[in-house]
């Protein structure tokens, strides 16, 4: 038998939309003390686990160099969509000796569906040539080694790192953004300020496997545009609750399953 879909959607306890929901203020307390701070973070956290116990990395890959590719591909559009495009990218380029050799036309081709193909088609070409020349074609195993490559930044690393190298790290998009500013959990808009601050938040084992529940729970459950507060098994501890719907029956409507899914 196969395994039922994880339970995105949790009915919120009754309670009114917060003062931030209700006036627009930042959801962030400064008169929430550090150690108060943390334990409502972790007690989100685990709550977390138990609402997306199928967290992974959406993007397809079976080595390194593929995932380090696909997320920089992955900058504005779907995951679903670079997904789409690597069997056919890593079937002609299998490796960064391929890609760097790789005829510029025929690339921008095959990455075209992507959007902004010509820059994406730069961004591998010379991450691809950069790794032949200082690292033997070998992805490196380490953030200061990666962020000198180009077009790729801490978040593009930490992916990297977390996934393909079992090291750590916090990956800071825009859903990891958005919701840990809802949380009231930081107030920076910076995402290296962003990591710096929830990296004293959650512990560093869990820190690779929380990105990814914090990306699907943006996803599924707490969209940009519309969340499904009424639906969310934080909703008792989160500062923001009432920025979407609270009447349970509307809220669950807006939860999404993985097949719907997307990075907005």
């Amino acid at each position: 038998m196969p395994a039922p879909e994880p339970a995105y959607a949790r009915p919120a306890p009754v309670r009114r939309p917060t003062l931030a929901a209700r006036t627009g203020a930042s959801p962030y307390d400064p008169a929430e003390t550090p150690l108060a701070r943390t334990r409502r973070a972790r007690r989100m956290a685990r709550e977390l686990a138990v609402i997306h116990p199928d967290a992974h990395c959406e993007l397809d890959f079976t080595n390194a160099f593929e995932l380090l590719v696909a997320t920089v591909l992955s900058a504005q559009t779907t995951d679903k969509m670079v997904n789409k495009v690597t069997p056919t990218l890593f079937a002609r380029y299998p490796d960064a000796v391929a890609l760097a050799g790789a005829d510029r036309e025929e690339l921008e081709a095959i990455l075209k569906p992507t959007g902004f193909f010509r820059a994406k088609a730069n961004a591998v070409l010379g991450l691809s040539q950069a790794l032949v020349e200082r690292y033997d074609g070998e992805v490196p195993g380490r953030m200061a080694d990666l962020v000198t490559l180009p077009g790729v930044g801490r978040k593009t690393a930490n992916v990297v790192l977390g996934n393909a190298f079992g090291v750590p790290g916090l990956t800071v998009d825009t859903h990891f953004g958005r919701l840990v500013r809802r949380f009231g959990w930081t107030a920076e808009e910076d995402p290296v300020k962003v990591e710096s601050e929830i990296a004293e938040l959650i512990p560093k084992k869990e820190w690779t496997d929380f990105s990814h529940r914090v990306i699907f729970h943006g996803r599924r459950v707490c969209h940009a545009k519309k969340a499904a507060c009424g639906a969310c098994g934080l909703a008792r501890w989160c500062p923001s609750f009432g920025i979407g719907p609270v009447d349970p029956e509307v809220a669950v409507k807006l939860v999404k399953s993985p097949a719907a899914s997307d990075t907005e």
